[in-house]
């Protein structure tokens, strides 16, 4: 299995042994709110079935998930990962709360997209974020991402649509990002 590494990080796919810190982290209502497919109250074994469905979609080639570990301890943070949707890769991250405004989602989301452009091959990663959450869209403006619009989208946690705006990094913009 693949291990990606940064200077405070370590990403490695899901695993079983995830299943209490997912379902902790997530279970959070100020984290689960931010998410567009992740339902409130959330159980072991909705993260049982995540894990699942991440190892899943690895073997297919249609998602690479990874859970963000800090490196001096390897403290579960979140997840960062790509998914295939429509053809297209979207990038998808999250954090416990406790680890929020530390930088990780900017660091961790920079590395995935590292693999999806190198790796991966891809053109192209979109990514959206409610319009509530404005620290999510400062991530991927760090990062490159350009808006590109938005639309309702559903929140599971929530129960109905939100606004969500929809942004669009290019593996151009991401290298030239790179080299500045």
């Amino acid at each position: 299995m693949p291990c990606l590494e940064t200077e405070r990080l370590l990403l490695r796919p899901p695993e079983y042994r995830d299943v209490a810190a997912i379902t902790t982290w997530i279970g959070d209502f100020e984290v689960a709110k931010n998410l567009a497919s992740v339902p409130h109250p959330y159980r072991e074994d909705d993260a049982r079935a995540h894990v699942a469905l991440a190892i899943e979609a690895r073997a297919k080639g249609e998602g690479f998930g990874f859970v963000i570990l800090r490196r001096q301890d390897e403290l579960f943070l979140g997840q960062c990962g790509l998914r295939l949707k429509e053809g297209a890769w979207r990038l998808g991250y999250w954090l416990g709360k406790p680890f929020w405004g530390q930088g990780y989602a900017s660091e961790a989301a920079g590395r995935v997209l590292r693999y999806a452009f190198e790796v991966l091959k891809a053109d192209r990663v979109g990514a959206g974020w409610f319009h509530d959450n404005p620290a999510s869209g400062r991530v991927l403006e760090k990062l490159g991402f350009c808006y590109v619009g938005a639309a309702s989208q559903t929140s599971l946690a929530r129960g109905h649509e939100v606004y969500c705006h929809q942004a669009t990094l290019t593996q151009a913009e991401f290298r030239r990002k790179k080299a500045a």
